[in-house]
């Protein structure tokens, strides 16, 4: 059988070029999508039509994910030229103007708060502009907001991973679970769900502190770990406080609120041991100064809230914040006249904008996400077609695409930033600005979202057609992986679901695509299937931090375009360390702990 060996090109293709040979994505994914279509057509005698149907929804899905950059970019550029990211700014080092606590504090609990309320890729694309007007590095402000969530994935938007994720693919092996455990399909996914939640509780308590590392040695003046070891007190309780409501959530209530309540929860302890004067740091760490960073580290937009809201020299680097030499509106070279009356070009905030005003269009995002999400009638409303919703039967084939624009928080993250003209005063030439700006930066990610999707899209739906294979290049890979390991399959469990996220970017399509191929093993090897399921969660978390798309549209939210390869080779590291544990845990728990569950 040589499919498994055809099944992989595409991803050897992406892996030699974009990680090996640090390629542009936008060079890359081309040729990958094109290896896809060649060897669907020629091994999986997949029907033109249909590789051109599911590149086609490959392109839909990447409309929905570059909605979302746009909107977080708007709101970001919204809210630099009203200045109330120099107020955010001042507000943080209130708490602490150390880079490695803010690391703790944006990139791990506001990313998760944000993926627990609203997922889609949208934490990364929040959380990376924020930590970039605090003064991070591009690069490091990516690595942050990436590494931060991957924990907070495996229950996603109000449990979306595993409601859909789960379910969906575990009722085509009701009749076992029935037989098996005496459970409904929904009673057995929510078992699962409690033994991921404690698999990744155990994991994620580290990656606080993995995070701040990551940024301290990479980024740091010496290559040290020492700066991180100085916080790891302050990283591990933030880990603690975030896994002991995450898992009680997750056993007490179920699979939509534990990463939101876990935010909430261990956020607001964190943040009241800080300001009681526990955990700070004893010496203040920071980056290199400006002029030693090297080119790859910053894009097109300038770290710092003040430089990059008023457009000055620092912010372009020659005009570059604006996409070349396109002039500068005076209105937005001088933001502040717009809310305040006062010169904004000295990037000083005026004393009259209160915090809470600052941070109001990111409060009334959260609050409009939470809404259109748990509110369930208002969620159907927001995904019915044809209007708030489009859903097209691609060339008559049994490949749907669809685009749900009114739901997705993209939407949500431009009626914010409509909110917050008025609040802060801008005036509309200010606010169109913010517009442009936010529109000329997506069209490079634009292009590699549609082959890095459309390549994905190919993968999964080879067997659609009901070719001769029988199953899709997907699950071919991972049958094949499957057989070789036989009884350390538990060590793999987790690369299956690494694999599924790396590839489609998704943990509720990696879920929608290996949950029942887990559970099919766990039954041929004699081993518990609610474990191995619950494993599948532990690589399709982590695999979010590799996942192309969610990289490239991280890198687009701060103005940095081609350093794809760069962003996922740093990020193995702490793949790495995930996958090592979590294989450790799944074999424990499969042989040790809980042998004899189903």
């Amino acid at each position: 059988m040589l499919e498994p060996l055809f099944a992989i090109v595409p991803l050897v293709v992406v892996g030699v070029l974009l990680v090996g040979l640090l390629w542009e994505a936008s060079r890359v994914m081309p040729i990958a999508w094109a290896a896809a279509a060649i060897i669907a057509v020629s091994v999986w005698e997949m029907p033109i039509e249909y590789v051109v149907a599911a590149s086609l929804s490959g392109v839909m899905a990447a409309i929905e994910i570059l909605w979302i950059v746009f909107g977080a970019l708007v709101l970001l550029y919204t809210l630099m030229r009203s200045g109330a990211v120099d107020r955010i700014n001042a507000g943080f080092a209130t708490i602490s103007d150390d880079p490695r606590v803010q690391v703790v504090l944006l990139g791990f609990f506001l990313a998760t708060f944000i993926e627990g309320v609203a997922g889609f890729g949208t934490p990364a694309a929040v959380v990376a502009p924020l930590l970039l007007a605090l003064g991070f590095p591009a690069l490091a402000a990516v690595i942050a907001a990436l590494l931060g969530h991957a924990v907070a994935t495996v229950f996603g938007a109000v449990g979306t991973p595993i409601i859909v994720g789960y379910q969906q693919p575990l009722s085509a092996v009701e009749t076992q679970i029935a037989d098996g455990t005496g459970l409904t399909v929904a009673q057995y996914a929510g078992e699962a769900a409690v033994y991921a939640a404690v698999f990744n509780g155990i994991l994620g308590t580290l990656m606080p502190l993995v995070a701040v590392t990551m940024v301290v040695y990479v980024f740091g003046e010496e290559r040290s770990i020492a700066p991180a070891l100085e916080v790891a007190p302050l990283a591990i309780v933030a880990g603690i406080a975030f896994a002991v409501p995450y898992v009680a959530t997750a056993y007490l209530v179920g699979p939509e609120l534990p990463s939101l309540f876990a935010a909430m929860i261990g956020g607001a302890v964190v943040v009241g041991l800080l300001r009681a004067g526990y955990l700070e740091p004893d010496t203040r760490w920071d980056f290199p100064d400006r002029d030693a960073w090297p080119d790859h580290w910053v894009g097109t937009i300038e770290p710092g809230g003040g430089n990059a809201a008023t457009g000055g020299d620092a912010a372009t680097g020659g005009d570059a914040a604006t996409g070349g030499d396109a002039p500068i509106d005076e209105d937005v070279a001088t933001s502040g006249d717009a809310s305040t009356g006062n010169d904004a070009s000295d990037g000083v905030t005026p004393p009259s904008m209160g915090l809470f005003r600052a941070w109001s269009p990111y409060l009334v995002l959260v609050v409009l996400l939470i809404v259109t999400r748990v509110w369930e009638p208002l969620a159907a409303f927001l995904q019915r077609g044809p209007i708030l919703a489009i859903e097209w039967n691609i060339l008559s084939t049994d490949l749907i695409g669809s685009i749900s624009w009114a739901y997705v928080p993209g939407t949500w993250l431009l009626v914010s930033a409509l909110v917050a003209i008025p609040i802060f005063g801008m005036n509309g030439s200010t606010a169109a600005g913010a517009w442009r700006e936010a529109g000329s930066k997506i069209i490079s990610p634009a292009i590699v979202l549609v082959f890095v999707i459309a390549m994905v899209e190919i993968m999964l739906s080879t067997d659609a057609h009901g070719g001769p294979v029988g199953a899709s290049m997907i699950v071919v890979l991972a049958e094949s992986t499957a057989s070789i390991v036989g009884p350390a399959y538990p060590m793999v469990a987790p690369v299956v679901g690494m694999i599924g996220a790396f590839v489609a970017g998704s943990i509720t399509v990696s879920n929608i695509t290996f949950a029942a191929f887990q559970f099919e093993v766990g039954v041929t090897l004699g081993m518990p299937t609610v474990v191995l399921v619950a494993s599948q969660s532990i690589g399709a978390a982590i695999g979010n931090t590799i996942a192309i798309h969610n990289v490239v549209a991280a890198l687009a939210t701060v103005g940095l375009v081609g350093t794809t390869g760069r962003v996922i080779r740093l990020n193995l590291i702490a793949v790495a360390y995930y996958l090592l544990a979590g294989g450790i845990l799944t074999t424990l728990a499969v042989y040790v702990v809980v042998p004899g569950a189903f």
